[in-house]
């Protein structure tokens, strides 16, 4: 027994010939649920033997079945079982995936470095909004580390013991969102014949992310806000609304004003989501934080490619510091790993960094960010002679917001 796994146990009070102990069963019921505290058991007795039954259902077994059965009945209980042995497994796993995930939030705790000015105020106000039940709105460039902030809202809320559930917008195609949100009841997916459970229920109680909210069309936007304001959803292709309590996170990298100004995005759900706005800043906002950020992505990946020893020389970390870093802690942490695993020597040097533009060329040489922005991108496509991958790895930014850049800038 315990190298396999069983959906459902029938097991007798008394099975072996000539025994009739009444322990029989009993005992067994202990030692399979010692092996397999999910393992669901139904018992099978004569009617003689139905106040053991009883206890045994009370020291752990799921049912009882009385002989002769009726076979109606005995199948509607196995298959009760079954369920949930099922159910038992997905609430261990869902269980796995909570420490995890705490162990995952303490992780990204770590990775709150920096003690630059504007990076301290930035902390102060993720404090102060962590201790309310205010919807955030955090704000900030591509790879800024928005998604960390939302790590450490949750983790300094009163919301921590719950879950923390948090979905990609930008990756999530439009024609999946409404059930990955929403959930679905069985058979209106062609996928799937299973009914699903939608962020919002599984985030029920706890913290909801929607990291790069823009991208939602605006029909799911009225959705959305839809369950905002009246506080429950109905799954896809379901009849019943389900009351929901969550805190809703959501991240931008756009002016979410100005998409509402050219009718882009519904003005009432910014109203919802940003009672409180968080801007996180730029790397070349909190240049001095750089040094400290360079030594931990250091550590880092010289751990995981096996290269302990590996330094940045005082003319690598000035190169680091002079570089506008279009693609902020994103494009400095694969900057770091890339010199890592191309490292020959003992030691890091300037030569080591290959950017898309020189030294001399300074952020105030560009009219705008986008101005710069699409230069880098440009520069990065004649490097990689087009391969996307590499183009999206250099710049710190995945692939499909490289698609969505690469269509702006027409390119």
């Amino acid at each position: 027994m315990e190298d396999s796994y069983f959906d459902a146990i029938l097991l007798d009070i008394n099975f072996s010939t000539g025994i009739d102990t009444n322990n029989e069963g009993a005992n067994w019921l202990h030692r399979i649920l010692d092996i397999e505290p999910d393992n669901s058991v139904i018992m099978m007795t004569t009617y003689n033997d139905v106040e053991l039954a009883v206890k045994a259902v009370k020291e752990g077994a799921v049912d009882f079945i009385l002989k002769p059965w009726d076979n109606s009945k005995l199948e509607s209980t196995i298959n009760a079982a079954v369920r949930l042995t099922k159910t038992r497994q997905e609430v261990r796993h869902l269980e796995l995936k909570e420490k995890g995930l705490k162990s995952e939030l303490k992780k990204a705790h770590q990775n709150i470095i920096g003690s630059s000015p504007v990076w301290m105020e930035t902390l102060k106000k993720v404090r102060k909004a962590a201790n309310t039940d205010a919807n955030i709105l955090i704000t900030g460039e591509t790879g800024v580390g928005k998604n960390l902030i939302a790590k450490e809202l949750f983790r300094l809320s009163k919301h921590y013991n719950e879950v923390f559930v948090a979905l990609n917008v930008e990756t999530t195609t439009e024609k999946l969102f409404e059930s990955e949100m929403f959930g679905h009841v069985k058979e209106t997916m062609t996928h799937t014949d299973e009914e699903c459970l939608g962020k919002f229920e599984v985030s029920n109680g706890g913290t909801l992310f929607l990291d790069e909210i823009a991208h939602i069309s605006l029909p799911l936007q009225a959705q959305v806000l839809n369950v905002l304001q009246n506080k429950e959803i109905r799954r896809v292709g379901g009849q019943i609304n389900k009351p929901v309590d969550i805190r809703l996170v959501c991240s931008t990298n756009t002016n979410l004003q100005d998409l509402v100004n050219k009718g882009l995005f519904n003005g009432e759900l910014l109203n919802s989501i940003n009672t409180i706005e968080i801007e996180v800043p730029a790397l070349r906002h909190r240049k001095s934080d750089i040094p400290a950020l360079a030594d931990f992505f250091l550590k880092f990946y010289t751990k995981k490619h096996h290269k302990t020893g590996l330094k940045l020389t005082t003319s690598a970390l000035k190169k680091l510091e002079n570089y506008p870093w279009p693609g902020n802690v994103k494009e400095l942490k694969y900057t770091i790993e890339n010199a890592v695993i191309l490292a020959e020597k003992d030691s890091i040097t300037a030569d080591n960094f290959i950017f898309n533009t020189t030294d001399d060329t300074p952020v105030s040489a560009f009219d705008t960010l986008e101005d710069m922005e699409k230069s880098m991108i440009v520069k990065a496509l004649k490097t990689h002679n087009r391969n996307l991958t590499l183009v999206a790895k250099q710049l710190g930014i995945t692939r499909q917001t490289l698609y969505n850049k690469l269509k702006k800038y027409s390119l």
